[in-house]
């Protein structure tokens, strides 16, 4: 026993010598030595004896083109870019209509952030004017949405209402002289787009999208510093994958409803359809191809639970995967990846959280020309909300450009609409 023990071992060194030495190309005729002591053994006898899990584990991971590489990772934490302790430069007054979804308690807080003062809010749904009277105490209930659109002292109407009614809201709120600022998404039809932008061409008005996953993520926010410095050349394409957590007992009866929510790449498409214009800088791009599916949730068989798209711009390319999937040992409700490919070089986002690695989110990898970087994006201060308060004041468009913004919902309703809908029977 022990004797086939040696034989093994010394076969597999063999093995292993003889692979080393054709990889590295060194002296030609030392391999052709052991391969003649290879052979002698017999071709059956060396596959009998190693086994192919034995085979495989004596080569060299450089044979497969596995090789991790020998270069060091350099381990940064971003800069702030800000003071995250310095006062608004500005304020304004604003009012809350619509607190259907409980973004708008993020929503609300960006604004206040940025030097707003909540004046007044409105809702009829008991449950989230509780919830939202315990984190803003001090807000006003309205009797109705007219107080708030008639009061001159509100510059600025924030909403997280069901998603069909959003777009009218704004386009009401733009006609008494206000911006608006709306959850994503804000818009569910074509008609309601072309509304918009009519009526925010004729009033002079901001019809703004909070676009979370870039405005409100640090990594996102680093990743566009490093995009507009040239740290990965001109950017080619971006790819998104942006799984969520169903959580279907929460879910109010409009969320499985396409007309109510816009369908899955209207809503959650959304905030990929804005990065990619965004990290891309396209000013005109077009839907490639786009696909839905209801794959797990056959109870509402209306639902979207599957949906992915290819877009086109004059600045790149992009790709979009977004699903109703993640799991619930992920532990949050969603691991948000987003990858960045560059000229000269790429960039990752792990956003919300590293799998197996580095606690928290706001991971975000960097490799260029030289080196291969790791940048905790933590400390990162938000500028959305600063700014878009400086863009109300200030008639500016720094925090959110407008035609951007519109431009990636047109997308994702140009996706959705034209989606080819999938079934799988297998």
């Amino acid at each position: 026993m022990q004797d086939r023990i040696l034989e093994r071992h010394t076969i597999c060194n063999r093995a292993w010598t003889l692979t080393s030495l054709s990889i590295a190309g060194d002296k030609t005729q030392r391999g052709e030595v052991k391969l003649m002591q290879l052979e002698r053994i017999g071709r059956r006898n060396f596959i009998k004896t190693v086994g192919a899990a034995g085979m495989l584990s004596a080569i060299p991971e450089a044979a497969f083109g596995l090789h991790g590489g020998s270069g060091s990772i350099v381990h940064e934490v971003a800069a702030s870019g800000a003071d995250a302790d310095a006062k608004p430069k500005y304020s304004i007054k604003f009012g809350v209509i619509g607190l259907d979804h409980a973004h708008i308690m993020g929503i609300t807080a960006a604004v206040i952030r940025g030097g707003g003062e909540l004046a007044a809010f409105y809702s009829t749904i008991p449950k989230a004017i509780a919830d939202f009277q315990k984190v803003y105490p001090n807000a006003r209930l309205a009797k109705n949405e007219d107080e708030i659109l008639s009061d001159p002292s509100i510059q600025l109407v924030a909403s997280a209402s069901i998603p069909n009614l959003r777009a009218p809201l704004g386009i009401r709120a733009m006609k008494h002289g206000k911006d608006y600022l709306s959850d994503k998404p804000a818009i569910t039809t074509l008609e309601q787009l072309a509304e918009v932008r009519k009526v925010s061409a004729e009033t002079g008005r901001m019809f703004a999208i909070m676009y979370s996953e870039r405005l409100e993520v640090r990594a996102a926010v680093q990743a566009g510093y490093l995009v507009k410095e040239g740290a990965i050349g001109k950017v080619v394409q971006t790819v998104n994958i942006a799984p969520h957590q169903i959580n279907a007992p929460s879910r109010p009866d409009w969320f499985w409803d396409p007309i109510q929510y816009g369908g899955i790449l209207c809503d959650i498409g959304s905030h990929q359809a804005d990065q990619f214009v965004y990290y891309t800088g396209s000013t005109t791009a077009a839907v490639t191809a786009s696909q839905i599916a209801n794959v797990n949730h056959l109870i509402h068989p209306e639902f979207q639970d599957f949906g992915d798209m290819m877009l086109h711009g004059n600045g790149g390319a992009g790709y979009v995967r977004v699903d109703w999937f993640t799991p619930d040992g992920l532990g949050v409700w969603g691991d948000g990846r987003l990858f960045i490919l560059g000229t000269e070089g790429y960039i990752e986002l792990r956003k919300y959280i590293d799998v197996a690695g580095r606690p928290g989110g706001n991971h975000l990898f960097i490799v260029d020309r030289k080196q291969t970087r790791y940048i905790d994006c933590s400390k990162v201060v938000l500028p959305f909300g600063p700014q878009f308060v400086a863009d109300i004041v200030n008639r500016t468009h720094i925090a959110q450009d407008q035609q951007q913004a519109l431009l990636a919902a047109e997308l994702v309703l140009n996706a959705q609409k034209y989606a080819k809908v999938l079934t799988f029977t297998a």
